[in-house]
């Protein structure tokens, strides 16, 4: 239902007093809102995640606290205190998941079939994800684990349960995604979600509608399969540029690597400007996405008086590997480049060491800190000199 997240750390943006800049990310929602799933709570800033559930909404902020709005029928939008250390949101019908940074999650929300009652040992977790009446939680060894309604399949990972990347919860069907580019699927399979058409190989990430299944090449295609009955499965042409997907009730969407949405199922057209999204997902019959915002540096320069640190260019975004990195720095004994991957992983780091005032690069070929090569998709670029933090994001299309 939802792109894998990621963790922005909370920073200070200190910018060039030439530039427009970044200053974090506002949820767009639209789509049916009979239970206020689409009101947004003020202030509609910073935010690094969101979740589409039943008939509610999350959002993840970069503090680590969770926001929610919408229908609380079953108290899913009641976040439990200390409302902390968040680093990944997802919904279900009528309930809620939050996974922390000690590798714990949280449920809550209606709880009629378990699925808000986290099995133990509750730790280890890097991944969460919500169905109709089920959860599913991912291991860091690639092991997934379930909880909740059952009577479908949909808590029976099938053998080996290892080398699991991603998870995701339908209404009555799971999907993970392997190591190895595969796709496993299990469940209620009445309208062939569960069968993943060949060649099963080439994932690079996966979504789950009600009744039917997605999965996004490295390629940059989107391969759909299940329910046809609104059309969520025929991915509009032309399909290629995509770097994100997610799944609602009887809608898809797909996130281009220009920052636009396309939709298609039932559905309603993206609220416009249709551009600068850096995040998908779904919930039944609405949608969400981070929307990109820009301030005006001159109200940034009145908070912040001297430029210490920052990016000035990264090129070229979208890049298939080689990515020159320039900034600026007022003298730092040390800096360090570190990239994000969609997941909250930290994938690479190299240390520029210490650097005098002016202009400097960096140079980095798109791998993963064991020199592996990574999947498309966006990546949050971060450069750390002393107690000064800058961002940015980049796009890799492999």
């Amino acid at each position: 239902k939802r792109m894998p997240i990621f963790l922005l750390p909370a920073v200070m943006m200190l910018l060039s007093p030439s530039t427009v800049d970044s200053s974090g990310y506002s949820v767009v929602a639209w789509g049916w809102n009979s239970s206020g799933q689409c009101n947004v709570p003020e202030p509609n800033d910073d935010f690094i995640a969101a979740a589409g559930g039943g008939y509610h909404s999350l959002a993840l902020q970069s503090d680590g606290t969770i926001i929610t709005w919408g229908s609380n029928s079953h108290n899913q939008c009641d976040v439990p205190a200390p409302n902390e250390g968040f680093i990944a949101v997802d919904g279900g019908r009528q309930h809620s998941l939050g996974l922390k940074t000690n590798g714990t999650i949280v449920a809550w929300g209606a709880n009629g079939y378990g699925q808000s009652v986290v099995p133990e040992p509750n730790d280890d977790f890097i991944a969460v994800a919500g169905g109709f009446t089920h959860s599913l939680g991912l291991k860091s060894d690639g092991m997934i684990i379930t909880w909740g309604r059952d009577q479908y399949g949909q808590c029976d990972v099938p053998l080996p349960n290892e080398d699991f990347i991603s998870i995701e919860g339908g209404c009555y069907h799971s999907l993970g995604l392997k190591s190895d580019g595969t796709i496993v699927a299990w469940g209620y399979n009445s309208h062939g979600q569960c069968d993943v058409p060949e060649p099963n190989e080439d994932f690079i990430a996966i979504a789950a509608g009600y009744h039917h299944s997605l999965g996004l090449k490295s390629d940059g295609t989107i391969v759909a399969w299940g329910r046809y009955l609104a059309g969520q499965c025929t991915v509009p042409e032309p399909n290629t540029d995509f770097i994100a997907v997610a799944g609602g009730g009887l809608h898809s969407l797909g996130l281009k690597s220009d920052g636009t949405i396309v939709t298609w199922g039932s559905t309603i057209p993206v609220p416009e400007p249709n551009e600068d999204f850096v995040f998908i997902a779904g919930g039944r019959n609405h949608n969400l996405g981070l929307q990109e915002t820009y301030v005006a540096i001159d109200d940034l320069l009145s908070e912040y008086s001297q430029v210490s640190l920052s990016i000035s260019s990264i090129s070229p975004n979208p890049s298939s590997s080689n990515v020159l990195i320039v900034f600026q720095s007022s003298g730092f004994e040390s800096v360090a480049l570190e990239v994000f991957d969609l997941s909250g992983r930290l994938v690479h780091r190299q240390d520029a060491g210490a650097l005098t005032q002016g202009q400097h690069t960096l140079f980095w070929d798109g791998s993963g800190l064991a020199g592996e090569h990574l999947a498309s998709g966006v990546y949050v670029i971060r450069l750390v000199g002393g107690m000064q933090v800058t961002i940015s994001k980049i796009v890799l299309m492999k």
